[in-house]
């Protein structure tokens, strides 16, 4: 098993991943990704500007992770835990249903952790779906505080949660 920085060639696998993953999710009653998101588009962006990460097994993409200096426009008036420079910002984790349970989104997360506090990064800072209780459990038994709530209406009116994990 191995976590490396995704290839252009990598791109349809981590969409049908990604689609795998909204019916997986959907199948348990959270409403998380639909087909707005995450779009073939934004992975693409992941991809250019060097941010997305795959986890192979087998020469198979299991799961993908997003690491991110840029603030998403969202997140500008949350009262974050630490001043906003040098955060690095986690999206788009996922892990395909057929894998989930076996500790693979814990291997991404310790993966980004490692790699924000080598790069002397202050925090980390993402969000989870409100509805997502799988989720939130998972975050905030890792250290990650639960902050206020913001909105992505193309996703779902509910809202969804920020966290961050001071390094």
């Amino acid at each position: 098993m191995k976590i490396r920085q995704a290839y252009q060639e990598d791109l349809l696998k981590a969409k049908k991943l990604t689609e795998a993953c909204a019916v997986g999710m959907q199948q348990l009653g959270i409403f998380q990704w639909n087909e707005h998101y995450p779009s073939l588009e934004k992975l693409q962006q992941d991809i250019d500007q060097k941010e997305l990460y795959v986890l192979e097994e087998n020469d198979q993409i299991i799961g993908i992770i997003v690491l991110s200096e840029i603030m998403d426009e969202e997140y500008i008036n949350v009262s974050w835990l630490t001043p906003s420079q040098k955060n690095l910002y986690i999206h788009r984790l996922a892990i395909h249903p057929d894998s989930w349970g076996k500790g693979f989104g814990q291997k991404l997360m310790d993966f980004a952790e490692e790699f924000a506090r080598n790069l002397g990064y202050k925090s980390i800072r993402l969000d989870t779906f409100s509805l997502n209780k799988r989720n939130q459990n998972f975050y905030e038994a890792r250290g990650y505080q639960k902050l206020e709530d913001i909105y992505f209406p193309k996703q779902s009116a509910a809202p969804f949660h920020c966290y961050e994990l001071i390094l």
